[in-house]
């Protein structure tokens, strides 16, 4: 008898301690969920004014826009790599001096990434029309408008240095205060 207690209360543990690594699991993924949702949201906003600008830009010239859908995928992407970006030591390079150290650096290697993830976009639809991405290549080197390349850049540059700068800004005053800031006081839950 006292086996078969052993052997339930065995078993009991067990599905306690399932339950609560599943439990710890559901937290961790709602927590990576949640930290998500801002940089999405504003990559999202961001990535269709860009794709408004690219549409007024290339009105005339028979290039089909971005939808609204491969926006909205490219915005989760962006806003997932950012926050497995802030883990890496090497983003993260100015934590202990003035913000405009970690706003400045942070904001050169984003806006470095984006021309190329631009530049990329241009060789995928250059290399379709040539052929190859060699062919592709040099048919973009030819024929890319500059201008709207740098245009382009320029916007996304001012969004990138408006999003790290208020990341920092979150990150040392704190979302609380910086909610309380930009919205008043929160009330208080009830309780």
């Amino acid at each position: 008898m006292d086996f078969g207690r052993a052997v339930l209360a065995g078993g009991r543990n067990a599905a306690l301690s399932d339950w609560n690594a599943m439990s710890k699991l559901s937290d961790k993924i709602k927590e990576e969920f949640l930290a998500m949702i801002p940089p999405t949201i504003f990559f999202f906003v961001a990535l269709h004014i860009v794709a408004f600008v690219r549409v007024l830009m290339l009105k005339g010239t028979g290039l089909a826009p971005l939808s609204t859908i491969s926006i909205a995928v490219a915005a989760l992407i962006l806003g997932k790599s950012v926050l497995i970006a802030d883990m890496l030591p090497i983003i993260n390079r100015f934590p202990e001096r003035p913000l405009i150290y970690n706003v400045a650096w942070k904001t050169l290697i984003y806006l470095l990434m984006s021309a190329l993830i631009h530049y990329l976009e241009r060789l995928y639809d250059f290399s379709k029309q040539a052929g190859g991405v060699v062919a592709g290549n040099e048919k973009l080197l030819a024929e890319i408008v500059w201008p709207h390349f740098w245009a382009v850049q320029i916007i996304l540059l001012v969004l990138i240095l408006m999003y790290c700068s208020m990341h920092e800004l979150v990150r040392v005053i704190g979302k609380e205060r910086i909610l309380r800031i930009f919205f008043g006081p929160v009330p208080l839950p009830q309780v």
